[in-house]
C-alpha cells in the first residue's frame, strides 16, 4: 500500500459548490477508485487559502495511473474545471507531498 498526498487549488468563490458535487461523488467514480486500489481517500479544504489537501492509499503507482484513462474520470475532471485550477486535459493542478513521517 502507498500513502499519497497532493495539494489542489480551487478558484475564489465555489467551495459550497464544490463540497456539493463530492456529497456524493457519481458512484461510477466511486467504482473507479476502488477497482483500481484505491482506499481510505480524503480530501480536506483549507477554506482561508482555497486550498485543498487530498490523501489517498493505493495498491500501486500503475494502477493510480490508469485512472485517469477511465470515462468516468475525464468526465470527472471536466465537469469540475470550472471549480478548480487545471491542467490543458482538464486534470487538476495537483502538488505532490512527500511523506516525511507516518506513525500507525
Amino acid at each position: 500500500m502507498i500513502r499519497k498526498a497532493f495539494l489542489m487549488t480551487l478558484r475564489p468563490g465555489v467551495q459550497e459548490e464544490y463540497e456539493r458535487r463530492h456529497n456524493p461523488i457519481w458512484p461510477e467514480l466511486r467504482d473507479v477508485l476502488k477497482s483500481h486500489g484505491v482506499s481510505n481517500y480524503s480530501i480536506f479544504l483549507d477554506r482561508r487559502r482555497d486550498e485543498l489537501f487530498a490523501y489517498a492509499e493505493v495498491e500501486s503507482e500503475e494502477l493510480w495511473q490508469r485512472i485517469a484513462a477511465t470515462d468516468a474520470c475525464r468526465r470527472w475532471w471536466s465537469h469540475m474545471r470550472e471549480l478548480m485550477l487545471t491542467n490543458p486535459d482538464d486534470s487538476p493542478v495537483a502538488l505532490p507531498l512527500d511523506e516525511v513521517f507516518h506513525l500507525d
